[in-house]
């Protein structure tokens, strides 16, 4: 479902270029739960963004459901986007000026979806079981944190991607809403197949992948060469 082909990625900051990829090749299947650990710096958020179309890399492959994903128009890549991947964020990018139905409902709008009995059951039992159906008329700034970060997984989950990506997504979050937003997630990959691609500092919330991608400098490493890894399991 997932594919890098020797992926590159440089930045320039001044007059120095930092590599941030150097060459990471991975495949992930349908239906896998992957999650992708190694400390600050190690290129996994931007190994992230390329994987989920939103910024280019220097040279390789990344194809989505067998499809060259990396040579798309940029127009072509957002249709992608919208009917195949959701994201979740650590800082949540709810629209301030809409109440948390709203920031949910917007992502069926653009993505063209209709509002049938079956998708409504489907979005009402989200709702309830990340506990913020009684929450949907307020807007982000009258939200807990935890709170936010569940609308934004309902706003990811709402058209039933086949792929959801989330980067950090219990970064801001204390340890029970960490657990709702990782179990929402794992059941959502269970249930409905979804392929899903986690970011993740913490070792806890690695462990509910199916398969943990260690990375370091740009590259990716067995476990015993991330030092952050090793020293959370000493």
């Amino acid at each position: 479902m997932i594919q890098a082909e020797n992926v590159c990625k440089t930045y320039r900051i001044g007059k120095v270029d930092v590599p941030a990829l150097r060459g990471v090749s991975l495949a992930i299947d349908k239906g896998e739960f992957v999650t992708i650990v190694g400390p600050s710096g190690s290129g996994k958020s931007t190994l992230f963004y390329i994987l989920g179309g939103l910024t280019h890399a220097d040279s390789g492959r990344v194809l989505i459901d067998r499809i060259d994903f990396s040579a798309m128009s940029d127009s072509a890549r957002t249709r992608m986007r919208r009917s195949k991947i959701g994201f979740v964020f650590q800082k949540f990018n709810l629209l301030p000026t809409l109440t948390a139905e709203g920031n949910i409902a917007i992502a069926r709008d653009i993505a063209g979806k209709s509002n049938g009995a079956g998708e409504r059951q489907y979005i009402e039992r989200i709702m309830r079981l990340l506990g913020i159906d009684k929450r949907l008329a307020h807007r982000p700034s009258e939200l807990s944190g935890g709170e936010q970060q569940r609308v934004a997984l309902a706003r990811a989950l709402v058209n039933q991607p086949a792929i959801v990506l989330a980067d950090e997504p219990t970064g801001n979050l204390d340890s029970q809403n960490s657990e709702i937003v990782l179990n929402m997630l794992r059941q959502s990959n269970k249930e409905l197949g979804q392929t899903v691609l986690m970011i993740t500092h913490n070792p806890e919330a690695a462990g509910y992948g199916d398969r943990i991608i260690h990375m370091r400098d740009g590259s990716i490493v067995p476990p015993e060469k991330d030092p952050q890894w090793s020293h959370a399991h000493d």
